[in-house]
């Protein structure tokens, strides 16, 4: 399967959709896995939402630890693009073999971290004592699959940023695919319950891990993985440049965690694991929202950095254009999907009326923001795939601050449910603040690269 996409020449609309949307598609695709597990466990039968309350105190924490993918992945496929644009074919190679092999050695810290103190870390991010056990089965099983969920991710960006989005969407649709089929055959037929869950995850994982490797090994891929080329030069460069990705990831995931803590806290012993399963249910239909927008800029990130150090300049102003212009139109149907089906998403976790309607009203107040949140997508993003840390970094930053601030204070002068709001209040101040940052600076930066050399 060869490079279906020129990334220096082809017309920059064409550009955009054929790489956006396989890795939009793609990433909707990784939702499922998380998703189809929450489903099945939700209509277990007798402990479902309790098993359903369990997993979304362990879910936030796996996506933590996913983050660490994005923080190589997403640091050194930029770069990799830059070079290659700039014709330094061997140097891009060396990136993508220092990337592989920075991936397993996070793999190796935080597999034996995460299991050991899985229990207390469950406990101090909102499992109480009845939803601990579901929590801390799933949990353990999952992060025995850290090694091969990091590659299947990291290693996937390589492919998008070389223009390969056919392969990377094979990739991930293989892995989610499998673990559809197999995770009512593990939970119901085998009776394996949470657990069954989380080993058709780390299957499917390592499938996708396979095919992606396999892709990036193979002889008609523009830029190859190599067993040997690793680069000490090189780590500081990718970690520079994946920080701000690292930190929109593993913050949103960090935040849902102590939005749970603080359900759990404010909602008491009454209502907190109530409003902690109506919160699993939120989170789900947030991912499914949120993941392909980011989806559709990192897919695009190659595409900006290519040309970038070509020095294309032109092109990749048209890119940021016209990625922002396709990523709101998804966004403002997203918003009026909430509106109209998020009982019927919710129905799919449980069959309780009460949780249900719960659900479905908190949804649109976490998502009500939705269309500003696109802006701050393109901003981080496009500005990451520019070099520009000193901006991206701030801007990744801002929408976390101020949802920690809400998330905290909300419910010590209302209702433990206010915390809800905290999403939409983060989102519409960062999508105003960052588009202002990013259109006062990036003209500058483009008219900088068109008068000298690239500097990494």
């Amino acid at each position: 399967m060869s490079r279906n996409l020129d990334l220096g020449k082809d017309n920059i609309w064409k550009l955009v959709l054929g790489l956006a949307i396989p890795t939009a598609l793609a990433q909707a695709v990784t939702v499922l896995y998380a998703i189809v597990d929450r489903m099945f466990i939700g209509h277990m039968p007798l402990y479902g939402d309790m098993a359903l309350a369990g997993v979304g105190v362990a879910s936030p924490i796996t996506t933590f630890i996913s983050s660490f993918a994005t923080l190589i992945g997403m640091g050194a496929s930029p770069i990799m693009a830059m070079k290659e644009g700039h014709g330094e074919r061997k140097e891009a190679e060396r990136i993508i073999t220092t990337g592989f092999y920075l991936l397993l050695a996070v793999s190796a810290i935080l597999l034996p971290l995460f299991f050991f103190l899985r229990n207390p870390i469950l406990l101090a991010f909102g499992a109480s004592s009845e939803t601990l056990p579901y929590a801390s089965e799933y949990f353990a099983f999952y992060v025995l699959g850290t090694p091969f969920s990091l590659l299947a991710t990291g290693l996937n960006s390589f492919l998008i940023n070389q223009g390969y989005s056919k392969r990377g969407m094979i990739s991930v649709l293989s892995g989610a695919l499998l673990n559809i089929a197999l995770d009512p055959v593990f939970i119901f037929t085998l009776g394996m319950g949470v657990k069954g869950a989380a080993i058709a995850t780390v299957l499917s994982q390592i499938l996708s891990s396979l095919i992606v490797i396999s892709f990036l090994r193979s002889r008609n891929t523009s830029v190859r993985l190599h067993m040997s080329g690793f680069s000490k030069r090189l780590i500081l460069p990718i970690l520079k440049y994946g920080v701000s990705s690292f930190i929109i990831i593993s913050t949103d995931s960090i935040l849902l965690i102590i939005l749970n803590s603080v359900l759990q806290r404010y909602g008491g012993e009454e209502t907190g694991d109530l409003l902690i399963t109506a919160a699993t249910i939120v989170q789900s239909y947030h991912i499914l929202v949120t993941y392909p927008m980011g989806g559709m800029t990192a897919g695009c990130q190659g595409l900006a950095s290519y040309n970038f150090g070509a020095g294309l300049t032109k092109r990749v102003g048209k890119t940021i254009n016209n990625l922002q212009i396709f990523i709101t139109a998804y966004s403002v149907a997203m918003f009026f999907f909430t509106l109209s089906g998020s009982h019927l998403f919710a129905s799919l976790f449980t069959s309780d009326e009460e949780m249900i309607a719960l659900s479905s009203r908190y949804m649109f107040v976490f998502e009500c923001m939705v269309i500003p949140l696109s802006f701050q997508y393109v901003n981080v993003d496009m500005m990451t795939a520019l070099g520009e840390i000193r901006i991206a970094l701030p801007l990744s930053l801002t929408r976390k601050i101020s949802f920690l601030i809400a998330t905290v204070t909300l419910p010590v002068f209302l209702p433990a449910s206010s915390a809800f709001l905290a999403e939409g209040i983060s989102d519409l101040l960062s999508g105003l603040i960052g588009t202002l940052i990013m259109r006062k600076n990036l003209p500058g930066i483009l008219q900088r690269r068109a008068k000298g050399d690239l500097r990494i």
